[in-house]
């Protein structure tokens, strides 16, 4: 089977440290540490990142380089992400959300992780984001919980 690539946002790695996510995403964080998966993350990830507090940051850090996938975003993700608010999909706050998503498409991330259940993990939004996906040229993006993963075998 092919291993695959897991697109981590910002809620699964400080959910390490929460005690609602911890248990599932210790566990994915482990997974990924001994191949199972690779943990796709993106420059945006890290520089919401820079703030946190210094064992949230290590977590990432420690992730064994040839697991870890570190992707940038570009204008054509930018541009993106841009549609997915002007049509409505997010509100316009929830920019950094919509980056997010257009950053694991664009980089064909097989699923896009997160804790998020009102921007992201959210059957509406994925509905939205997958149409401009698809009419954009784009494949569909699945988009989970850490939960549905790591309870796989």
């Amino acid at each position: 089977m092919k291993k695959l690539r897991l697109y981590l946002d910002t809620s699964v790695i400080g959910g390490c440290f929460d005690p609602e996510f911890a248990e599932e995403s210790n566990l994915l964080i482990q997974q990924i540490k001994l191949g199972k998966y690779y943990a796709v993350i993106s420059d945006t990830t890290f520089k919401e990142l820079e703030g946190a507090p210094q064992q949230i940051r290590d977590l990432v850090r420690n992730l064994p380089t040839e697991h870890l996938i570190e992707i940038a975003v570009t204008q054509d993700i930018i541009d993106l992400a841009a549609k997915y608010v002007s049509e409505k999909v997010v509100p316009a706050w929830c920019q950094a959300d919509a980056l997010h998503i257009a950053t694991a498409t664009f980089h064909n991330a097989d699923l896009l992780l997160s804790w998020n259940f009102k921007q992201s993990v959210n059957v509406n939004r994925i509905m939205g984001y997958n149409s401009i996906n698809l009419r954009e040229g784009y494949k569909s993006l699945e988009i989970r919980s850490p939960k549905e993963v790591v309870y796989d075998s």
